[in-house]
């Protein structure tokens, strides 16, 4: 059987789901409002909604789990260190585990649960962001809300630019970063063995060549925009002119609820 290959890290998946015909502008406003929304959400019924929104939004792309999934498994281990963090130094409330000097609380492990609820729905959310935009439509988005700051002597272009950039190149890193993974084992390295501190020291030999592959990536794309005589935008037109529908105004309208409703709850 062909086993079909996972997608990178950050990797626009193509697609005609209501997600994907969004104005980027729409679902730029979205994320910037919706991400401090969860962090400042204080009761189980706001975070509830926030997480209604985020499985709704996540069935409306039509993105197959295993995609979604592929976006958290890398920061699985980060998410459950920080609720970790708090299961175990949180001394408030009252103990209700015990083992010498360790000791839960039960303040410490309603910080851990919703500490993880919270950057679940995050990175979920915010993974859909690039998955159902392309680079190219996520840079002239971020430059027109950015375009305002112009008078006032902002390289509104260079930053969306650099955005761009940034996004193309976290696929490409990713699939380098398993290229070496993949290399190193078959070289022998034990990459998978060994006890924590034993694979941390290990990681050099991933980390080391990843480096500096990413700066010679990095140079050559410096030489080509320089080959091509790059001008930071001026006189640039754009195949594909942004305009606002009814969805984006719907999206709109869920987003002024959302702000109403965790106001109010």
């Amino acid at each position: 059987m062909t086993r079909i290959a996972r997608p990178a890290l950050g990797q626009y998946m193509p697609g005609d789901s209501p997600l994907h015909r969004l104005d980027p502008r729409t679902k730029i406003l979205f994320i910037t409002v919706y991400l401090p929304l969860v962090m400042l959400a204080d009761s189980a019924a706001d975070l509830a909604l926030l997480a209604a929104v985020a499985l709704g939004s996540a069935l409306l792309s039509r993105i197959s789990p295993g995609v979604l999934y592929g976006t958290l498994k890398p920061l699985v281990f980060l998410i459950a260190l920080t609720a970790l963090f708090h299961l175990v130094f949180t001394r408030e409330g009252e103990a209700v585990w015990r083992w010498g000097p360790l000791a839960l609380h039960d303040e410490g492990i309603k910080q851990a649960f919703w500490t993880a609820v919270r950057f679940l729905l995050m990175v979920l959310t915010a993974s859909l962001l690039p998955l159902t935009t392309t680079p190219l439509a996520l840079t002239d988005g971020l430059e027109r809300l950015l375009s305002p700051l112009k008078r006032l002597g902002v390289p509104v272009h260079a930053l969306a630019m650099m955005m761009s950039i940034t996004l193309r190149f976290i696929p490409a890193i990713w699939e380098e970063a398993e290229k070496i993974t993949l290399a190193q084992k078959a070289r022998g390295g034990a990459l998978d063995r060994g006890g924590l501190l034993f694979r941390i020291k290990n990681a050099a030999s991933i980390l080391i060549p990843l480096f500096i592959s990413t700066i010679r990536r990095a140079e050559e794309l410096a030489l080509a925009m320089e080959s091509r005589c790059w001008r930071g935008g001026k006189e640039r037109t754009r195949l594909r002119e942004l305009r606002f529908t009814e969805l984006d105004a719907a999206l709109s309208g869920l987003l002024a609820g959302l702000l109403v409703a965790v106001w109010l709850l």
